[in-house]
């Protein structure tokens, strides 16, 4: 039988968890509830505060004379990682589901992190319909909206309730049916660098690989570099180092600073291009910071507005990459293509800039180590040849 953890605050969510633990009882599943909270709880725990921050290396009772909230949920955030790694190892894990404001969704998330891809994590939270990559990170967090508050079991929460129950019963009991094994490799798109991808993609799985495609929209980039890191890759193709670009100047789908670094320190073979650095990605066009007016400016749809690096940008983001991939303690091979790093900067097309590609160039020549093997390629970058030749070159360096 499988087992559910609910996470929560019981000092101020108990009678929504004992709602919420019946309601997951009726589905066959065990439960085992574990309390998250600094206060006498509201209803029995299975695992206790004192228990939770123990693991954190914290006194609850400490915490909870201390006064301070931001103190009580960090300790009790690290210390509810710890027991559900705990619980997860030993076996008695088999989904986690919790409930909660911003402070119970920021303890339980934690928590949920920090289990592998696969296993299911259910956040209903009151924060879901805004920006959920603070709780959801790199991993397969799923967020449901409450709609209304948690406080109390009305006609609408209880049937949000009922649904969130329902919803992890099914999942922890879900079978994976069997799947030929071969070798994983994951490759990053975007809208513009589409044909290249999926031309490397069919090449890939032709020579006996199952792709992982990931949007390169700052979650996606942080996604797959957490695969890389947890070991479940035989290569990287990484095409499409937009966020990079986000990250620099302040567009809204940075990865991090420490986008392109994950399989250079594990030593992972990659295969890297420059897809879609002409561009740094905004909301909608009303939402382009004022400091931009005067740039170009390409509203993609309605809800996403394209700005075009500029020839100090790119020189810079060459830099950076040449940095980073120099650094690399795997093999890794750098593929150019000259003459466009996405399908609007070919010319004829709004981002067509041959200055800021020759500065993009520049750029990377000024920091690239010469081990790191550079094909420059007389094409743009959405070329089926081109998409083959990294294609065939990332299975030569994974074959060794």
């Amino acid at each position: 039988m499988a087992t559910v953890v609910l996470l929560g605050t019981l000092d101020t969510k108990g009678a929504e968890y004992a709602f919420l633990r019946d309601r997951v009882r009726e589905h066959g599943v065990d439960v085992l509830l574990v309390d998250a909270g600094i206060h006498e709880p509201l209803v029995e725990p299975d695992i206790g505060r004192d228990e939770v921050a123990r693991a954190a290396g914290a006194d609850v009772t400490a915490l909870a004379e201390a006064g301070d909230r931001g103190a009580a949920v960090a300790a009790m955030g690290a210390g509810a990682e710890a027991v559900v790694r705990r619980l997860y190892a030993e076996e008695r894990l088999d989904g986690i589901l919790a409930l909660g404001g911003s402070g119970g969704s920021s303890i339980a998330t934690r928590a949920m992190r920090a289990l592998a891809v696969g296993v299911p994590k259910l956040m209903v939270s009151t924060v879901a319909s805004g920006d959920t990559r603070p709780y959801v990170g790199a991993v397969d967090v799923t967020m449901m909206y409450s709609v209304v508050d948690i406080a109390g079991v009305n006609r609408v929460s209880a049937r949000i309730m009922a649904n969130a129950a329902a919803a992890i019963a099914g999942m922890a009991g879900a079978q994976v049916p069997p799947l030929e094994e071969k070798p994983l490799v994951a490759a990053t798109m975007f809208g513009v660098t589409t044909p290249c991808v999926t031309r490397a993609r069919e090449r890939l799985e032709e020579l006996g690989y199952e792709v992982l495609v990931f949007h390169a929209t700052g979650a996606g980039g942080q996604s797959m570099e957490a695969l890389v890191r947890g070991g479940f890759l035989a290569g990287v193709l990484d095409v499409t180092t937009t966020e990079l670009a986000d990250e620099l100047v302040g567009g809204v789908l940075s990865a991090g600073p420490e986008r392109l670094q994950a399989a250079g320190e594990v030593g992972l073979p990659q295969v890297v291009s420059l897809g879609a650095l002409d561009m740094v990605n905004f909301g909608p066009r009303e939402t382009v910071p004022e400091k931009f007016e005067g740039r170009n400016l390409y509203v993609h749809n309605p809800t996403i507005t394209l700005m075009r690096t500029t020839p100090e940008e790119n020189a810079e983001l060459g830099r950076e990459i040449g940095r980073k991939l120099s650094a690399a303690t795997g093999p890794t091979v750098l593929f150019v293509p000259l003459k466009g790093v996405s399908m609007i900067d070919v010319e004829g097309q709004p981002f067509y800039d041959a200055a800021a590609d020759e500065a993009l160039r520049a750029g990377l020549r000024e920091t690239l180590d010469g081990r790191v093997e550079l094909h420059e390629v007389d094409t743009d970058i959405n070329d089926p040849a081109f998409a083959t030749a990294m294609a065939d070159r990332l299975h030569e360096l994974i074959r060794g």
